[in-house]
């Protein structure tokens, strides 16, 4: 337990630098793997302008560039707040085997932070979703991009 306050700490500590030093949005990330800290992010979105760059991509960048795999296998990951849609699925989609996190949606709310409601749209069916999304079948006569990648996966 000691080694998860102190990690979590780290996050919570990034996140209070972030908006003191660079008046950042209030959070931060830190992935540990075997015990050591491997990479730490915070949120760039102001300074960057990119609506991606949460604490938690960007400690996922860090640590995939850091140990040369997309793959995040054994590690853990500590955010000041709780994980939004698109950094739980890269968190999935990486590997992390655990998250921990200090600061609820429930407890962002009253600072405008909170992500709950893009949960709420993701858990409706695609057509009932606020967001225009409709699939366009290909009518071209193309090879299909994803037998082409099996294909070639392979081959290799």
């Amino acid at each position: 337990m000691m080694e998860i306050s102190k990690f979590m700490k780290q996050a919570i500590d990034l996140a209070r630098e972030n908006v003191k030093i660079k008046h950042g949005r209030p959070f931060g990330a830190v992935i540990v793997k075997h015990g050591e800290v491997i990479a730490t992010g915070v949120n760039d979105i102001l300074e960057t302008h990119d609506p991606t760059a949460h604490a938690e991509i960007q400690a996922i960048r860090k640590a995939s560039q850091y140990l040369q795999t997309a793959q995040l296998t054994g590690c853990e990951l500590y955010a000041s707040g709780q994980p939004c849609p698109m950094c739980l699925s890269a968190i999935h989609l990486s590997g992390v085997k655990a998250v921990y996190f200090a600061y609820s949606n429930e407890q962002a709310t009253e600072f405008g932070l909170s992500t709950a409601h893009l949960y709420e749209q993701m858990a409706l069916p695609i057509e009932k979703q606020s967001l225009l999304i409709r699939q366009i079948e290909n009518t071209t006569d193309s090879e299909h991009p994803y037998e082409l990648w099996d294909n070639i996966k392979r081959v290799k």
